[in-house]
């Protein structure tokens, strides 16, 4: 018989869960390979769908990271990107996400139902009004909840029942708030993404996954295209669900390193 499990951590102090958390930059190799474009799939819609096939094929299933240029008009960007992924009938396994401030809750709604027909998810993100807003019509939809907000703990409460991808932050404060998140989703009814690539994150995910009983089917990592890609395999290989999030457009690379340096 295996040893029981040891119960949730109190407290949510850097000692409970075993790492000093301080603050550092962004390895440079990895902005190297953002501005070399390993970490990006290309500037335009055609790109996200061909890369998102082949991480299909390699049994991962997909994020959808579109970031069209500031000038662009994003709606009509998203809508190509919908097309395309039904046209390549890759749309079971992958998720779009939407950026509602940039959007609009209006718009967001209408390329959700779009999504909707062909069999793509969604994920909705942005300020708590307007993702609620959107979210009318579209209850099924994911939320995405940083760790770092101050509302992020009250939110995954809200919607511990639902749909939420939680991602975690740079620093102590974030990564501490990331566990008590990840605490309260993996404790209620719903399907958790959890998004991370820090190597003590991703283990205390996977405890708390057992602690609760999960089943393998009924929550996932989500992790960063062209980052830590052996973990990825690794994972999968264990039985576990991983959701590349693949970013894509022509303002995917600054995005990606103001996300990456915690400055988005």
């Amino acid at each position: 018989m295996k040893p029981p499990l040891p119960g949730p951590p109190t407290g949510h102090t850097p000692a409970h869960y075993g790492f000093p958390v301080p603050v550092s930059l962004v390895p440079a190799r990895t902005v190297t390979r953002v501005l070399a474009g390993r970490c990006v799939a290309g500037p335009g819609v055609v790109d996200a769908v061909r890369v998102a096939a082949e991480l299909i094929l390699g049994g991962f299933r997909v994020a959808l990271e579109h970031e069209p240029a500031p000038a662009e008009d994003a709606g009509s960007a998203f809508g190509e990107l919908i097309d395309r992924v039904g046209a390549a009938e890759i749309a079971s396994a992958c998720e779009l996400t939407l950026p509602v401030s940039r959007l609009g809750a209006g718009t967001a709604r209408k390329l959700a139902g779009a999504a909707a027909e062909l069999g793509l998810a969604v994920a909705l993100a942005g300020p708590r009004a307007p993702v609620e807003a959107a979210l009318v019509g579209s209850p099924d939809a994911v939320v995405v909840v940083p760790a770092g907000r101050l509302d992020a703990e009250s939110l995954c409460r809200a919607r511990a029942g639902g749909r939420v991808r939680l991602t975690s932050g740079r620093g102590a404060p974030a990564d501490l708030a990331f566990v008590r998140c990840l605490n309260v989703l993996m404790a209620g009814k719903g399907r958790p993404a959890i998004a991370t690539a820090d190597p003590q994150l991703v283990a205390i995910t996977g405890e708390r996954a057992a602690w609760n009983d999960r089943s393998p089917d009924s929550w996932e990592y989500v992790m960063s295209y062209g980052i830590r890609t052996e973990q990825q395999r690794r994972l999968v290989a264990a039985g576990f669900s991983v959701r590349v999030a693949v970013p894509s457009g022509a303002g995917a690379p600054a995005a990606l390193i103001r996300r990456l340096t915690g400055r988005a």
